[in-house]
């Protein structure tokens, strides 16, 4: 354990002293009853408990390294006075399960570090933006970006978390090539995150005279949306600004006016559409915070990635490349790939009963 880690370990417990010294001034300077129940539903007590119990979890894994540290020690000298090769060979092994175990915990720890500068990295997001996009599977793709909409519109509704759609596209048939919705609720990003990457879906549409199972796939993108505070200002003559009439179902110019804006910011590349509102100003303001929002989540997304470059964490762009899940229709069966598990519950999984699954997926991949 270097000198950093144990400077931090110190700070930790200066800081569980603090909290418990808070939490019983608080409370003790509270006689109504009523008032004192109160207190100890209060956010920040909640939230400076969670950190209490946080930090205890790394004590508890700094106590046990120490422990077994002094055992290695301690064997080590016994194998060092000892002539029976019998006896030296059983320590040998023991020691050889302590290292092992020394280095599990050593990692943990760290781990555990990395992850506090995550959260404070994205504890100002209760907001994410999620895009969806058709991608190979031509209409059966646009009809599936439909029903992964609806599922996470189901889940949302459960926690009675907001949802606004920010821009869609129709496809020419059904369902959509393309919609940007925004949540708002408490800690959305952080439960939400892992869903970025590919789905597939594979089942028989329903045009298929045949009964051949096909396979398509969408793009799902989990962006944060931080606070006003956290926006960045943009330089106007690095936006490239375009405008068009907005489209319909089935592609038809819907107004006659260019209303629909379409904005590029040349320095990134990135691109950002919006055609929801029947003003043109309306159009751009949602469009540049909607552009403005990638850019932050290329930020963020880079100092996530200086943490977890040696952890398993999974950040997904969206790449197509990075398929995470499938939809296997024709046997009612969600896989999700990063962590190999299979739920046989299409249905429910579909209606928004998806909250088994991600945390799951936060207890694996965090």
């Amino acid at each position: 354990m270097n000198r950093k880690t144990l400077k931090k370990l110190k700070q930790i417990k200066i800081e569980i002293k603090n909290l418990i010294e808070y939490y019983f001034d608080r409370i003790d300077i509270i006689t109504d009853k009523k008032e004192k129940a109160k207190a100890k539903n209060d956010d920040k007590l909640i939230s400076l408990f969670q950190k209490y119990k946080r930090y205890n979890e790394i004590l508890d894994l700094f106590n046990k390294y120490k422990t077994n540290n002094n055992e290695i020690f301690d064997l080590t000298y016994l194998a060092y006075k000892s002539n029976d090769v019998k006896l030296i060979k059983s320590i040998t092994s023991e020691i050889t399960v302590l290292i092992k175990k020394n280095t599990f915990l050593k990692n943990k720890i760290k781990s555990e570090f990395s992850e506090k500068v995550e959260n404070q990295v994205v504890k100002e997001i209760n907001s994410a933006i999620i895009e969806l996009r058709a991608g190979t599977g031509g209409n059966e793709a646009c009809l599936f970006v439909e029903e992964i909409f609806r599922m996470y519109s189901m889940y949302i509704k459960e926690l009675s978390w907001k949802v606004k759609i920010l821009n869609s596209t129709h496809s020419n048939y059904q369902g959509y090539k393309e919609l940007i919705f925004q949540i708002s609720g408490k800690n959305v990003y952080n439960i939400l995150k892992y869903e970025s990457g590919v789905h597939r879906v594979q089942r028989i549409p329903k045009t298929e005279s045949q009964g051949r199972l096909h396979t398509s796939a969408i793009t799902v993108a989990v962006l944060p949306k931080l606070k006003n505070k956290m926006n960045i200002s943009l330089n106007q003559e690095e936006i490239k600004r375009e405008s068009f009439r907005s489209r319909g179902a089935g592609g038809q110019n819907v107004n006659k006016t260019e209303t629909a804006i379409r904005l590029t910011h040349l320095p990134t590349g990135l691109i950002a559409e919006c055609q929801a509102e029947r003003s043109q100003y309306k159009n751009f303001k949602q469009a540049l915070k909607i552009l403005k929002d990638r850019i932050l989540n290329l930020k963020v997304k880079k100092q996530l990635e200086k943490i977890h470059s040696k952890r398993k964490l999974f950040f997904s762009s969206g790449d197509r490349s990075e398929k995470i899940r499938t939809y296997n229709f024709h046997k009612g069966r969600v896989t999700d790939h990063r962590i190999n598990k299979s739920f046989y519950n299409l249905e429910e999984f579909l209606n928004g009963k998806i909250e088994n699954l991600l945390n799951k997926l936060k207890n694996k991949l965090r």
